[in-house]
């Protein structure tokens, strides 16, 4: 029988939880913490950061509760003994360790984020489903503890603007994903407590943005599936809350998808209804502008050269609004990236006198890693359009350079797309 861990009992304890509250903690069952306790099984790698923070120690520390009550015995009694795997295989094995530690924390993540999903937009619906209740009196008789109230909500909005920002300055976008998951499970969480329709929107219109945000990781990821996931969710919690221009952009990100994938067909009657939907929201927003921007890509794929230079156009009348006409988050638009938008619909269009101003003028601006490797991936493209080979590897090194220093999955589908033709 297994040496029983009385170590980690003992810490459980001291934080104040019982078996049944630390397993509703972590979202396993009790019986799996009595068998942890029990010596019969160890936490999964994925798991033992939560369970460190849920005790309160370090990942360190935890390693030591997991001991058996004898094996911590033994190793004390113990001398020292020197390992026999060579330096460089210890090193080999650590990092094969590593990633798979890595590779079950993301597995972890995206079904953790399927689940919260499910869970959203089955919230979402109820709203719809159960109209006739009296959500005032609900909302009197709710637990005062577990209650929400505006500036509670207030809260959220500002966490998540600060997750959009860590999203923006991060050179690896996947970095952020945790961050953003373990958010949206509190607004999920608060949507399920949310009383009245007043709240109900205002909790549908911070899970719109956060889906948003998460389906802009997974993207930058190559992972599509779960990036057209997002922002179906992100949509409909958009259209839940009545919030036009937030509906708007969750369908142009949905679109976008069919634009790297090249299905411009696709793309091209989302983003009508998009536009429509925009028409309708704040006029003095960029968010019609952006779809229009947007548009320009499709038409460029589909090779209608006019079509595409007016929507450029009118995606250009951003820069006469005043004030703010961006947030920062979901709507980001604000004109500055037009000069690489343009390049990027004119070395589709194969027209590479007009590409080649656009992506100067692009190159000439203060861009982040991520936008200035796309730029540099579409002027290695001219170089096939010019069959300039010196033109192509120059462009194509330095686009390869920043795809391995900012893991982008956007810049790495450019360049696969440039290595077929």
């Amino acid at each position: 029988m297994a040496a029983k861990r009385h170590r980690l009992a003992q810490r459980r304890k001291a934080v104040g939880f019982s078996q049944e509250q630390l397993a509703e903690r972590l979202r396993v069952e009790r019986s799996t913490v009595v068998r942890w306790e029990r010596g019969e099984t160890a936490p999964q790698p994925w798991m033992r950061p939560r369970l460190a923070q849920a005790l309160r120690v370090s990942v360190e520390q935890l390693s030591d509760l997991l001991m058996d009550d004898a094996d911590a015995a033994g190793l004390a009694a113990a001398p020292m003994q020197s390992c026999t795997m060579p330096l460089e295989d210890r090193d080999l094995a650590a990092a094969d360790a590593g990633r798979r530690e890595l590779s079950e924390v993301d597995d972890m993540n995206r079904r953790e984020l399927l689940r919260l999903m499910s869970m959203a937009g089955t919230l979402i619906a109820v709203s719809e489903i159960e109209s006739g209740l009296d959500w005032e009196r609900l909302d009197y008789f709710a637990d005062g503890v577990h209650r929400l109230d505006p500036a509670m909500v207030d809260e959220y909005a500002v966490l998540n603007t600060h997750l959009w920002r860590v999203f923006a300055l991060s050179r690896t976008k996947g970095a952020a994903f945790p961050l953003v998951r373990e958010q949206l499970d509190v607004l999920v969480s608060a949507l399920q407590r949310s009383c009245g329709p007043a709240m109900h929107r205002r909790l549908c219109e911070l899970v719109s943005d956060l889906f948003q945000l998460a389906g802009e990781i997974l993207f930058d990821g190559n992972k599509y599936t779960h990036a057209a996931h997002c922002y179906t969710l992100a949509a409909t919690a958009g259209k839940e809350a009545a919030a036009f221009d937030l509906w708007s952009c969750a369908l142009t990100r949905h679109a976008f998808i069919g634009v790297y994938e090249q299905q411009f067909a696709k793309a091209a009657p989302m983003l009508q209804l998009a536009a429509g939907l925009a028409h309708k929201g704040d006029d003095a927003l960029s968010t019609r502008y952006w779809v229009s921007a947007v548009q320009a890509e499709v038409f460029a794929g589909l090779g209608r050269l006019d079509a595409c230079q007016r929507a450029l156009d009118q995606a250009g009348q951003v820069h006469q609004l005043n004030g703010q006409i961006h947030n920062g988050g979901w709507l980001r638009f604000d004109g500055s990236r037009l000069a690489e938008e343009r390049g990027t619909c004119y070395v589709a269009l194969q027209r590479p006198g007009l590409a080649d101003a656009a992506l100067g003028d692009a190159l000439s601006q203060n861009l982040s890693a991520r936008r200035r490797g796309s730029v540099l991936t579409d002027l290695a493209m001219l170089g096939v359009q010019r069959r300039d080979l010196n033109q192509l590897t120059t462009y194509a090194n330095a686009a390869l350079e920043t795809a391995r220093q900012t893991g982008s999955g956007v810049i790495g589908r450019k360049l696969q797309a440039l290595n077929r033709t």
